[in-house]
């Protein structure tokens, strides 16, 4: 059961990040934490998203490769928005 929410928070990972954990840790071996505590917080936000589009995507079978194809597009677009949104801006 474990290796099924690592295989998905890989997926999570790639689709947001472009990297697994593991390859993340492989290349930043001086940083003590996870990939996800070196995030900015738009990033944080597009996972939360990620994490429940995910669910529903599970839900209706939607395979995981294509899943990856979907959740990469979600996380490229939502990104692009809270980054360039100015009003995202002030509240920092």
């Amino acid at each position: 059961m474990n290796s099924v929410y690592a295989s998905e928070a890989d997926i999570l990972n790639v689709a947001l990040f472009g990297t697994t954990a593991k390859q993340w840790r492989d290349t930043n071996p001086d940083k003590k934490d996870n990939i996800r505590d070196y995030a900015i917080i738009e990033q944080l936000v597009v996972l939360s998203n990620m994490e429940s589009i995910n669910a529903l995507l599970i839900q209706q079978g939607v395979p995981q490769n294509e899943r990856l194809m979907q959740l990469n597009k979600v996380a490229v677009t939502q990104m692009r928005s809270l980054v360039e949104n100015k009003s995202v801006k002030k509240l920092k």
